[in-house]
């Protein structure tokens, strides 16, 4: 029986579906795994041109800075500036949780008078009666509050494996990258270096971009904190410069506490804080991100705009993060197996 046999054709064609189907099934069951590789991979491309830069630096007399202590130079940075943020942030932030616990059976009580006389509520509920009673997508609780302890801790320990990894890869980087070359014909390989080199650019413009966004949501939640007279003006909008690097929720997380803390001075202000939030979360959406990104990474706002919806729909939080870097690694890639559309 040969292989132009139909029934050994079918049989091929089975085998390979099967193998195919195999392949798709693993790759799903080790999906997050392969998530956690991803983003390593990704923060090492974008720290690969700083840590060159680093590793540049005479800092050890007639000898070259090691890489791998380049790449510990800017962790040791990184913790320092997150040490310090928590210093400034932490302090602020736990005497206002104190004064607004406080002040929330006073306010309990106002809001449920304010039901009472309008027939909306029967009666008065202490503080205590109204946690035990507020169902949270049908748990209770201290179901919610245990899912979200855990999910803090297993958001800490990936964001260590991350950085772990990342580390690791920028040690290798170069190694990777030309046993990445041999793949390729040798006439191909001056391309594909080129390639890697344009991918890492585009990285490293992607955080740089983030770090820029960052700045000026930070900046603006300053001002418009301070004009509208917030207690810890400065520190909320630190928080609102770190949540802007967390797409989707990461604004309206970083919104909270200031609406929070202008609620303790009165109802009117904390309105007035979350109709600044919500205005620059627009601008923020539509104008400044697509702009940014494209000024930095080089990709459209229609295409930013584009894949920020999609990987939101697909992953969320962390589909948002990566939608940038993949559109721009993608684009690498078809500008390079179709050079012709890069200069149309």
């Amino acid at each position: 029986m040969t292989r132009d046999d139909p029934r050994a054709l079918i049989r091929y064609a089975l085998v390979g579906l099967a193998l195919t189907v195999a392949l798709f099934w693993m790759v799903y069951l080790v999906r997050g795994p392969l998530l956690l590789i991803y983003v390593s991979a990704l923060l090492a491309i974008g720290l690969a041109p700083l840590v060159a830069v680093v590793e540049r630096q005479r800092l050890i007399p007639r000898r070259r800075l090691p890489r791998w202590a380049a790449i510990l130079i800017i962790y040791l940075l990184f913790i320092v500036a997150l040490v310090a943020f928590g210093r400034l942030v932490i302090v602020p932030l736990v005497t206002q949780a104190r004064e607004l616990w406080a002040a929330l059976p006073q306010m309990l009580q106002e809001a449920q008078q304010w039901l009472i006389e309008r027939g909306l509520l029967t009666r008065e509920l202490s503080l205590r009666e109204a946690v035990a009673q507020a169902p949270v997508d049908g748990f209770d609780a201290v179901d919610t509050i245990i899912a979200a302890v855990w999910g803090f801790i297993g958001g800490v320990f990936g964001l260590v494996t991350i950085l772990i990894l990342a580390f690791y890869l920028l040690v290798d980087a170069e190694k990777l990258v030309r046993a990445f070359v041999r793949l390729f014909p040798r006439a191909e390989r001056p391309r594909v270096e080129h390639a890697c080199r344009r991918v890492s650019g585009k990285v490293s413009a992607w955080l740089g971009g983030q770090l820029l966004l960052a700045a000026v949501i930070g900046s603006s939640a300053a001002l418009g904190l301070y004009l509208l007279g917030v207690p810890y003006f400065y520190v909320l909008a630190l928080i609102a410069g770190v949540g802007e690097m967390i797409p989707i929720v990461g604004p309206l997380l970083a919104a909270l506490p200031a609406v929070a803390v202008a609620f303790t001075v009165s109802p009117a202000m904390a309105i007035g804080v979350a109709a600044f939030f919500f205005v620059q979360q627009q601008v923020e959406n539509h104008v400044l991100v697509p702009k940014v990104m494209e000024r930095q990474v080089g990709i459209s706002a229609a295409g930013v705009i584009t894949a920020l919806l999609i990987g939101g729909t697909l992953l969320g939080v962390v589909g948002a993060i990566l939608a940038v870097p993949t559109v721009a690694i993608f684009q690498v890639i078809f500008e390079e197996l179709l050079p012709e559309a890069s200069t149309d």
